[in-house]
């Protein structure tokens, strides 16, 4: 794709001043790497392997369900942590090895991978928050986030119906969305060969299999059960989901760049990137072991070819150029960027 964003002498300056000073500055041990790279893989396979094993072997419904939920946030953790470096060929040499990784990730939480992964990559990354760019913004009338967007009447609603509306998002990501994109106009897709439809339909019946089938037939449960266990884990699972992704992108302070007649964003790459990512506790180690690197979301956005587990370190390098320069980073704590989000929707709710 064409750069469309406007061009700045001092910003193109800038990103090679960082990237020269984060090569220098950064320590890369990589036998250190791979130790923790095993390290949170076996944390995190071994919980998602027992929680969903426990599935078959608790007789209390209530236990049962709440069992049900906690494998939907575990297994949710585990494709935050691998299939998002995977998606970006961080983990491996070999993008075949890292594109297989990704799709069987993908497969656990129940996502169709090649889509989301070419509209991330391409898309996403290309131009976040910019209208008809970011693909990420094109989900739902329900929400107004982007300033002279649409306005409907219920949004002077939506901080108070959002949380409500969230909980059904990856119920309707698996068995609306995925369908949707696949047999409608693709703006982002390759060619949609045999190879691409068979993989589609592999990972649904696999989801489907693993989290309704076998436990309809040999946990210890009613089907009704079952079911009610399923639709629960999708309400915890995509409330945590849609607050931890908007918050990287969608609070007060971030911005949202425009296009001109022509299609050109009225920003400089380097700025679109940093202006619109929001980062949530960038410098802590724990944050970075629980969310995968999405809490360092503007060194994710200018070093999508490092691995998470650098971004702390990354972050510190960055933060530290972009201050010298007056340059303020989006930061908020977790709990500060649902705050900040509501309050967002709050504001662009009563904008006419």
């Amino acid at each position: 794709m064409k750069d469309r964003h406007i061009h700045v002498a001092a910003d193109s300056q800038l990103l090679k001043a960082i990237y020269k000073r984060v090569a220098q500055e950064l320590v890369v041990d990589k036998l250190a790497f791979i130790r923790a790279m095993v390290t949170k893989f076996l944390f995190y396979f071994l919980l998602t392997i027992l929680a969903y094993v426990a599935l078959f072997k608790i007789a209390n419904p209530i236990g049962f369900v709440g069992c049900f939920v906690g494998y939907g946030f575990i297994s949710l953790l585990f494709a935050f942590n691998f299939s998002h470096d995977f998606s970006h060929n961080t983990v491996f040499k070999s993008k075949r090895l890292n594109h297989i990784c990704f799709v069987v990730m993908y497969t656990v939480v129940g996502a169709h991978a090649e889509a989301w992964k070419l509209r991330h990559v391409n898309s996403h990354h290309y131009a976040p928050n910019v209208a008809e760019y970011d693909s990420d913004l094109k989900i739902s009338n329900l929400i107004r986030v982007v300033p002279g967007s649409k306005h409907y009447w219920f949004h002077r609603y939506q901080h108070l119906y959002a949380p409500l509306a969230y909980t059904s998002y990856s119920l309707f990501w698996i068995f609306v969305k995925d369908f949707i994109i696949l047999f409608g106009k693709d703006d982002y897709a390759t060619k949609k060969t045999f190879i691409y439809y068979l993989s589609f339909t592999l990972q649904k019946i696999s989801y489907v299999l693993l989290l309704l089938v076998l436990p309809m037939c040999f946990a210890l449960q009613s089907w009704g059960m079952v079911l009610l266990g399923f639709l629960l884990m999708h309400l915890a699972q995509s409330l945590f989901l849609l607050f931890t992704f908007f918050m990287t992108h969608h609070v007060e302070s971030t911005q949202y760049p425009v296009t001109d007649a022509a299609g050109y964003i009225n920003a400089s790459w380097l700025m679109n990137q940093i202006k619109s990512s929001n980062d949530m506790h960038p410098f802590s180690k724990t944050a970075n072991f629980i969310l995968g690197g999405f809490n360092n979301h503007i060194a994710h956005h200018l070093f999508p070819h490092y691995h998470h587990i650098f971004y702390p370190q990354i972050s510190r390098i960055l933060y530290q150029i972009l201050q010298e320069q007056g340059i303020e980073p989006n930061a908020t704590s977790y709990w500060g960027g649902i705050q900040s989000h509501l309050r967002l929707l709050r504001k662009m709710g009563a904008a006419g």
